[in-house]
């Protein structure tokens, strides 16, 4: 579902709506349209920044862009309307009032006096309450200027001049859904010349995949462009002085910080630490690369280490629970949402696996690589960070032993996984040198005492130095 206001039988506003499971406000990154521009139900018009995750939005009728009320970069409330659309162009008897309502900067409050009361329909999540927030005062720019600043951005988004919409355009404009839209962006395929094969002329993704193949050595091409403008972007928030810079908080670092005070000062932690031989996880690793049954996906010996967690976890399945202060409860979890902590050019995020107890090595390792690549893409969806249970964090990836990871909130153990190296370790009594890494697991002590702890990380460290362990103990 949607949040939208109906402003006239012509004109009707398009708010933020919630896209994060109550959320209260979030950033436009980037506009997909322009004023003229026509739009059609479920196209994606502009992609906005939470606390959580970056989030396409469609807009849910048909029309003419009327008017873009935020520019790029700007934080937005939920509930404000972001987007007017003309759902009648070329209606005589109404075109006189829209332009004065656009130019009237004290105007912005008349359409939510006829809106209904209780609770806005949202895209995700539990709803908005009835709006009371102001909007943000805009900016009194002559008619001309808006009009240069609208064809300057317009020319940045890639969508030429917004002064050249033509009337024949809602009827060449292609069908296509909003995802299908998406992978045509990201592979820079024009559906306008995509033959479509689905019904009543849509196009699918085979129609997109189809059209990319033939001009596969072009596709690159559109992607290094969008760095720039995020780039120009952020140096323009920036406070920058000859001896500091001054970054805002907010979107994801804002987050961070909020979730990591709010768990390092409510749930105590304790960490402990184990050193351990993984020379055998290694060989092992080595082995399931060549093996054919674990051809196309990535092995690594992070997937080894998921493995022997999940094992852990069935062992001792006390420390898969969560604390529930409001209800005074243990909450105990019958399944594994493993988490693994991603750090991507927004921040750090921690997506999860969903039922990561019930899948074998290969869709694990399928997982894991999807999660991985989805998370450098910055197209994670907050469901994705949702309702995860424990959290696998690879410090060693930047050379560094191992660390204190703090939990991730809402669970009860983070397994922090230190650099692999070549280290002497008296094996069968000699010294030889062995590969070798530390792991260290904190753990809520409200509800898993040091016994527990200590168990779990302990059969973690004894199935890295003895693998077949995976088989005699799953």
């Amino acid at each position: 579902m949607t949040t939208m206001t109906q402003t006239s039988a012509r004109f009707r506003e398009f708010k933020m709506p919630d896209v994060g499971e109550g959320l209260t406000e979030a950033e436009i990154l980037k506009w997909f349209v322009q004023p003229g521009d026509t739009v059609t139900d479920g196209q994606v018009v502009c992609e906005v920044e939470t606390a959580k995750a970056a989030v396409e939005l469609p807009i849910p009728f048909d029309g003419v862009v009327h008017e873009l009320r935020f520019g790029e970069g700007t934080t937005v409330d939920v509930g404000q309307v972001i987007i007017t659309v003309d759902v009648a162009p070329g209606t005589p008897e109404e075109a006189a009032p829209a332009p004065a309502a656009s130019a009237a900067p004290a105007a912005p409050e008349a359409p939510a006096s006829d809106e209904p009361k209780g609770r806005t329909p949202v895209l995700v999540g539990y709803g908005v309450a009835e709006s009371s927030t102001k909007r943000r005062p805009r900016k009194g720019a002559a008619p001309e200027a808006a009009a240069v600043a609208a064809a300057v951005q317009a020319e940045l988004n890639g969508h030429g001049a917004p002064a050249a919409a033509e009337p024949e355009a809602p009827v060449t404009r292609p069908l296509a859904k909003p995802p299908v839209r998406k992978l045509a962006k990201d592979l820079g395929v024009d559906l306008a010349s995509v033959v479509p094969t689905g019904k009543d002329g849509i196009i699918t993704r085979e129609d997109v995949h189809a059209a990319a193949a033939p001009a596969e050595a072009a596709a690159p091409a559109p992607v290094p462009a969008a760095e720039p403008v995020t780039a120009a972007v952020d140096k323009a928030e920036a406070t920058v002085s000859a001896r500091e810079t001054r970054i805002p908080i907010k979107g994801v670092r804002k987050a961070i910080a909020q979730a990591m005070v709010g768990s390092a000062f409510t749930a105590p932690h304790v960490t402990e630490f184990v050193t351990v031989d993984v020379t055998r996880t290694m060989k092992l690793v080595a082995e399931l690369k060549e093996d054919k049954d674990m051809a196309g996906v990535r092995v690594n010996p992070l997937l080894i280490i998921a493995k022997a967690l999940l094992v852990a976890i069935k062992r001792n399945p006390g420390v898969n629970a969560a604390w529930d202060e409001a209800n005074q409860e243990i909450v105990q979890k019958h399944y594994v949402n493993l988490g693994i902590a991603a750090a991507t050019p927004r921040g750090l995020i921690v997506p999860n696996i969903k039922d990561a107890h019930d899948k074998t090595l290969p869709q694990l390792a399928e997982a894991l690589g999807e999660l991985v690549a989805t998370a450098r893409d910055g197209k994670t969806s907050p469901a994705a960070m949702a309702g995860g249970t424990v959290t696998i964090t690879n410090v060693g990836v930047f050379g560094v032993d191992t660390g204190t990871p703090i939990l991730n909130p809402g669970e009860s153990a983070i397994l922090a996984v230190g650099a692999i190296k070549l280290q002497p370790w008296v094996h069968k009594g000699k010294v030889k040198p062995r590969q070798v890494t530390t792991l260290a697991l904190s753990f809520d002590h409200r509800l898993v005492d040091g016994e527990l702890g200590s168990k779990v990380l302990a059969d973690v460290a004894a199935i890295l130095e003895q693998p077949k362990r995976l088989i005699t103990w799953a």
